[in-house]
């Protein structure tokens, strides 16, 4: 059993209820009413309608659920990934654990003070100085003057700000503000540190250095950090626990691993077998000389070590000059790509529409599922005048089986291996 003390933050029951379109509860009836009730000691009337929180359906109601009853306990020097999708709840509950605003219902219960990064520039000044900020931030949260010097060479130096450190944080690049913001409250050893997608802003250098930064105040110092992400490495790199968000509900509470798997199972939704392309897998504008129609999988089982046979169908409006060619990347359902195939160049004549068989051989990716981003381009891999004629993202998805014979021996995938198996060779083997 757990010990209690160990309990750094519970939420009991936290749900929040906003009016769509208009601030506070809108009507002077609508007040009027809950006075009344509340005065009689009875429930707010309105706690009883409004809808889940789903921004991609009209509504019948004029109130919605931001969250609903959420319940869930953070220990000392845990480390919780929050994820879900945009206008899953996922700011509302990091706003209500700050007290930047409230619950409608529930409570929080916390021990030690709380630091939020929510947005950048949270609790800046712009007309301030990145070090009078610095003072500032620390005051909000409950430092002494002394304190807080002690701290500031450490804070400027993680930052990388020194040489604007006396300017005006309102000439501050966003990137910049996160930098400082995520330095004073990281070393400013509040107990809860509450994190917001704000990393997001800074370089890969940095985010790089503040993952670090967390991961040791957390194992090192025994503080308590709530991530909110959508780059889930990150998420799986930092946490040791996570809680998955639907329309204001949690969906799913356990190891950060499981919960990115739950989570992008029910996001990552690609056609397999057969797909046909359209406007919502091209994310720019093409010439419309050669259209992507159609990707269909031909090779129905896949193993590790068989290959991935594919047919595209296009549509050409014109005779290409020169040879064109397929090329694409392989990614694994987190976004990663793994690898990239180019196929040999060919010719394409003036028709309505073409078929183009390919394989991709000797592929060995590990047990699970991809997909396929593609194009066809004019010109040559070899040389610098290589141009795209189209390309669609996530044109088909497949999924590789468990287990394959390879010669004598089968190979049985671990899930701590990794997405690729790599090809290597006994160069030799003697006595000496």
């Amino acid at each position: 059993m757990v010990d209690s003390q160990d309990v750094i933050l519970k939420a009991q029951n936290i749900s929040k209820q906003y009016r769509l379109g208009l601030v506070g509860t809108g009507t002077i009836s609508h007040d009027l009413n809950r006075w009344w009730n509340r005065i009689r000691g009875k429930e707010d009337p309105y706690l009883k309608v409004g809808e889940s929180n789903d921004r991609s359906t009209k509504g019948s109601s004029e109130y919605v659920w931001a969250l609903k009853d959420i319940n869930f306990e953070v220990k000392r020097g845990e480390v919780l990934g929050i994820i879900g999708k945009n206008g899953a709840g996922k700011s509302t509950l990091l706003k209500i654990l700050s007290k930047v605003t409230g619950p409608t219902t529930g409570e929080i219960k916390t021990r030690g003070r709380i630091a939020s990064l929510l947005e950048v520039g949270t609790g800046f000044h712009g007309e301030m100085t990145g070090r009078e900020n610095i003072f500032l931030n620390g005051a909000i949260l409950g430092m002494t003057k002394k304190e807080i010097t002690a701290k500031i060479d450490e804070i400027i130096d993680f930052s990388g700000c020194q040489r604007y450190i006396d300017t005006p944080v309102k000439r501050y690049s966003s990137g910049m503000t996160v930098r400082l913001a995520f330095a004073v409250a990281a070393f400013l050893e509040p107990e809860i540190l509450v994190i917001d997608e704000v990393l997001a802003v800074g370089d890969a250098e940095f985010q790089k250095k503040a993952i670090g930064k967390m991961q040791d105040i957390s194992r090192g110092e025994g503080r308590t950090v709530l991530f909110v992400s959508h780059n889930l490495m990150a998420v799986q790199a930092l946490c040791t626990r996570a809680i998955v968000l639907e329309h204001g509900n949690i969906v799913f509470e356990g190891n950060t691993k499981d919960g990115v798997s739950f989570y992008l199972s029910k996001t990552k939704k690609i056609a397999r077998f057969e797909s046909v392309l359209n406007e919502s897998n091209r994310r720019w504008k093409t010439s419309g000389e050669v259209e992507l129609i159609k990707i269909v999988s031909t090779a129905r089982e896949v193993n590790i070590r068989s290959q991935l046979k594919f047919d595209v169908f296009l549509k050409t409006n014109k005779k290409i000059e020169g040879l064109v060619s397929l090329s694409g990347t392989i990614c694994n359902k987190k976004d990663v790509a793994l690898g990239s195939f180019f196929t040999k160049p060919f010719d394409i004549d003036k028709s309505d529409n073409m078929k183009i068989g390919f394989s991709i051989t000797n592929h060995n990716l590990a047990v699970g599922d991809y997909y396929l981003n593609i194009s066809i381009s004019k010109g040559s891999i070899y040389t610098s005048d290589l141009e795209d004629l189209d390309h669609a993202y996530e044109a088909i998805g497949f999924e590789v089986l468990s287990e394959t014979k390879n010669n004598d021996y089968i190979i049985k995938w671990n899930s701590d291996w990794g997405d690729v198996f790599f090809d290597s060779n006994i160069e030799g083997v003697r006595n000496i």
